[in-house]
């Protein structure tokens, strides 16, 4: 059986099919990723430890919480990764920022990483590794292993699109890593590219091809 989360709150699956349009021009595609992942990661930050404490409001005091435990960290996965860093920031701002870069080989499919920048303490932080598609598995079970190589315990891994085939992966490759989806589509086509999916979403973001 699968594990994952799919978000499928109105607003994700709004913006999603806005992302799925291909008349979509790259502008309102970053910001509908950078929206879409904001979005995301409040649900996926449901979790999130907190203990309670007494604020001094102007009328009394307010028994409160706030989030306690682990500092944050968010990992991009390039290239596309990248505009989901703005959202999430947003949401998390005093979240430290690393950047892994991966890409698959057009001839074997395969994942090949050529670039990897965490903080310093990333040990000692949850950690959010986000990329905006899920295909084969490749790129995030490669990122998903640079984040533990340096120490990280703590890892959820966050897309927009995913297949059964990249959740299944993940799954078996690193299991404690939780997965949290808006889509899962139909598969893959000869390329490796999700199907319907939403094209290459590096490209569209950027306007290459």
């Amino acid at each position: 059986m699968l594990r994952y989360t799919l978000t499928d709150h109105p607003l994700i699956q709004h913006k999603l099919s806005l992302m799925r349009d291909m008349n979509t021009g790259s502008k309102e595609f970053r910001e509908l990723v950078s929206e879409t992942s904001m979005l995301m990661c409040y649900e996926a930050m449901r979790d999130l430890p907190v203990k309670e404490v007494d604020i001094q409001t102007p009328l009394g005091i307010a028994h409160s919480k706030v989030i306690s435990g682990r500092k944050l960290a968010f990992v991009p996965i390039l290239r596309s990764g990248l505009a989901m860093t703005d959202g999430v920031m947003n949401m998390i701002p005093a979240a430290k920022i690393g950047h892994i870069g991966t890409f698959r080989d057009p001839e074997t499919t395969g994942t090949v990483g050529y670039y990897c920048k965490l903080p310093r303490d990333i040990a000692d932080r949850a950690t959010v590794i986000a990329d905006v598609m899920l295909a084969t598995g490749g790129a995030a079970c490669e990122a998903i292993r640079l984040a533990k190589e340096a120490g990280c315990t703590d890892i959820k891994f966050i897309c927009i699109i995913a297949t059964a085939d990249g959740i299944a992966k993940v799954n078996e490759t690193h299991p404690d890593v939780n997965i949290y989806c808006a889509a899962v589509d139909d598969g893959l086509n000869e390329d490796a590219y999700i199907v319907p999916g939403l094209g290459d979403a590096g490209d569209r973001m950027y306007g290459t091809r």
